[in-house]
């Protein structure tokens, strides 16, 4: 009889720890990224998080809005394709509440020759292809008062536009584009402003290819975005120590060559 219970509760137990295993289910983390390199760096992360029981799904999105709208409407758990500038704008503009949880690369914006192949080059009332939204074209001018193109009236202000120029010696006209849109435009202008990542999905290496390129110290950090009150969750603090482990610095090192740089 003794030899029954004891087998019978063998079995429950055994039973039971199999239903346990076999109902263990991975916790999905879904994030919005730009395809290079945001999406490419996300991917170094999957293998990291599928140890800890969590399986990374990445969309990709060719464009700066939808990212944060599908993040606030918990389309998406997160997104990864901005910089702090460029998400402030957001919130202010559209009423959302998104909040950056950690700063992963910098992706220095540079110039690149159209028609015209160097800046000196360029002809008076020459056309600079510069992106439209608020913060990437503040960035684009800010870049060319820095090569001595233009002077802008404010140089603290990161949200300046073409009405804000003081000084145009060379008289030039800004062709004002969709960022993901400035590389097609390149046999249409003389000079382009373009982010690292458009540039790179158009097959330009912003280290050889730029006329110039921001420094490193460029205070555009692309950063790992969240809806407030999910900064905490323990999927995205996971993939905040993935995305900011020696694994994915080493790839980032190893794979843009300078276009893409570290920021933790």
């Amino acid at each position: 009889m003794k030899k029954k219970i004891f087998a019978l509760t063998l079995a429950l137990v055994l039973a039971l720890s199999l239903a346990a295993c076999g109902g263990k289910k991975s916790t999905a983390l879904k994030v919005a990224a730009s395809p290079t390199p945001h999406a490419e760096i996300l991917n170094q992360c999957v293998d990291i998080l599928k140890e800890q029981g969590i399986e990374l799904v990445v969309t990709e999105y060719s464009d700066y809005v939808v990212p944060n709208t599908a993040v606030e409407d918990g389309d998406e758990d997160a997104n990864y394709f901005q910089h702090v500038p460029y998400l402030d704008n957001f919130n202010a503009e559209r009423g959302t509440h998104l909040v950056s949880v950690a700063g992963v690369h910098i992706e220095p914006m540079g110039l690149y020759a159209g028609k015209s192949a160097s800046l000196d080059a360029v002809p008076d009332g020459g056309k600079v292809a510069v992106p439209n939204d608020p913060t990437n074209e503040g960035r684009a001018l800010l870049l060319l008062e820095a090569q001595g193109l233009i002077k802008l009236a404010d140089s603290t202000k990161l949200d300046s536009t073409p009405k804000d120029i003081a000084e145009n010696p060379k008289n030039l006209e800004f062709v004002e584009l969709e960022a993901a849109q400035v590389p097609a435009a390149l046999d249409e202008v003389d000079i382009a402003a373009i982010n690292s990542n458009y540039a790179l999905g158009a097959g330009l290496n912003p280290v050889e290819d730029a006329l110039v390129i921001e420094a490193a110290d460029s205070p555009y950090v692309n950063i790992l975005t969240v809806k407030e009150g999910n900064e905490n969750n323990e999927a995205v603090q996971a993939l905040v120590k993935a995305l900011q482990s020696d694994t994915v610095k080493d790839y980032i090192n190893s794979t843009f060559g300078g276009a893409v740089v570290p920021a933790f």
